[in-house]
């Protein structure tokens, strides 16, 4: 099974980037995937690598042998194209750290999710390279305002961000940092926010608010910041931040149907 590593170190020097692993294996006509978040101890050919979390899997059912192999050269022509590098060591399931912190913990805070708007059509345009140094940027940038609004990154998902706040304004005032930032970039982002509890498990945050909070942001539009009506209940009274009324939502699967307000300004 062709391995690959993706280390936590990027090249604008900003913390919280997290480490990720990504396996691919064919067998006949099927293609399985793994992949996930990483804890590397040690450097080089004396290094250990652990999934601090359960990994995510994936079989890809491609009909034909000689389609499989083809997705599967591309996959890894991709992986390869995002600063991964090979893995010929074997990935454990859990470091001893990650083993003594595994009990369940209950957290309340606001989340918020960032996501490119066309992000496909525009890495097409720009090709690998480019593409890749824009890329660069848009994380560099993201983590910079979440360090000065006080946001924890929790993990990236393709070209998306999620991060958590003690306070909704303080996601707020990040999410609008944000987007001014992308202007710079050329590139155009949503952002849905939501309040309520998650649980963190062996590093791995679960629970509705999360799933919610990615409702929201697909709601909304290119240069958009969402919240859920959690978020503006929260809201102190003295706050500056104008909220218009965006209408009440179905969220795919989620429950009931949710009031959306638009951030101005």
């Amino acid at each position: 099974m062709p391995k690959f590593l993706r280390i936590g170190v990027h090249q604008s020097n900003v913390s919280g980037y997290t480490s990720k692993a990504w396996c691919v294996r064919r067998v006949g006509s099927a293609v399985f995937l793994k992949w996930g978040a990483v804890e590397v101890h040690g450097a080089g050919a004396g290094r250990k690598v652990y999934w601090s979390r359960l990994p995510q899997e994936k079989t890809i059912r491609c009909g034909t042998a000689q389609r499989a192999q083809d997705y599967t050269k591309a996959a890894i022509a991709r992986r390869r194209n995002h600063r991964y590098e090979p893995l010929s060591g074997p990935i454990a399931n859990r470091s001893p750290s990650a083993a003594r912190s595994a009990e369940l913990k209950q957290a309340l805070a606001t989340i918020l999710i960032v996501d490119i708007v066309g992000s496909t059509a525009k890495a097409a345009k720009l090709g690998d390279a480019r593409w890749t140094k824009v890329m660069g940027h848009y994380y560099a940038a993201v983590r910079k305002e979440l360090k000065t609004c006080g946001g924890k990154e929790v993990v990236t998902t393709g070209d998306g961000v999620l991060a958590t706040f003690k306070k909704p304004a303080a996601g707020i005032a990040c999410a609008t940092a944000i987007q001014k930032a992308m202007r710079t970039l050329g590139l155009e982002i949503r952002v849905g926010l939501h309040a309520g509890e998650y649980t963190i498990s062996g590093g791995e945050m679960v629970g509705l608010a999360f799933h919610i909070g990615t409702r929201v942001a697909a709601k909304a539009r290119a240069g958009e910041v969402l919240v859920s009506s959690a978020v503006k209940e929260l809201m102190t009274a003295q706050s500056t931040i104008s909220l218009r009324d965006h209408g009440v939502h179905r969220l795919k699967g989620v429950p009931e149907r949710w009031r959306l307000w638009r951030v101005e300004g």
